[in-house]
């Protein structure tokens, strides 16, 4: 979700349609709304040490996915973290909600859960939630395309992490012939 890879493919690509991942945005809406209402929440208790202490730590319990959370420990503590802060349950539950938008079978339902998306979020009154929401608006084409062109980057993110393994394990090449060669050993069968 940048700006200048979208205008580079737009350029470069005129027929291409960009696909926005699940994962880039819900990994975005976590940095830029759930870790700032958990600040903001944690620095509104600044008084009370035992509370804030546990707005603080619950970090990763509100950015994982309910099913992973490893323990019934954690799962009691995320459900009385969220039943003690509204802000923290609203956004955690925003959250849940925008993974429903990659979910509909056809454009008529994803706008509808997109026009509710961002009337919720409105109506929450949390600014990073607000902001989040607004900022989202001018991607709409990237998310609606995935109803049409269902797809990840699961496999492209892998090939590019095992990449950037192999040039680390060579600290760099300086022929850069001998490291596609490297790249092409690595992923045989694949153009």
């Amino acid at each position: 979700m940048n700006t200048a890879f979208d205008l580079e493919v737009r350029q470069h690509c005129p027929k291409a349609r960009v696909v926005y991942d699940l994962f880039h945005v819900v990994a975005k809406y976590g940095r830029e709304v759930i870790d700032r209402v958990r600040v903001d929440e944690a620095n509104r208790l600044r008084h009370d040490k035992p509370a804030r202490k546990v707005i603080k730590q619950a970090r990763w319990l509100l950015l994982r996915n309910p099913q992973n959370l490893k323990t019934p420990e954690q799962q009691v503590r995320l459900k009385d973290l969220l039943a003690a802060n509204q802000a923290l349950m609203t956004v955690y539950l925003m959250k849940a909600e925008l993974k429903t938008l990659w979910a509909p079978s056809s454009a008529w339902g994803w706008r509808s859960a997109w026009q509710q998306w961002l009337r919720h979020a409105h109506e929450s009154e949390i600014p990073p939630l607000i902001q989040f929401a607004k900022r989202l608006k001018g991607y709409w084409r990237g998310i609606v395309s995935r109803v049409r062109w269902p797809m990840h980057t699961g496999q492209l993110e892998g090939i590019n992490n095992r990449i950037k393994v192999i040039k680390r394990m060579a600290y760099g090449y300086r022929d850069s012939e001998f490291f596609f060669m490297k790249i092409k050993n690595v992923f045989p069968g694949n153009p």
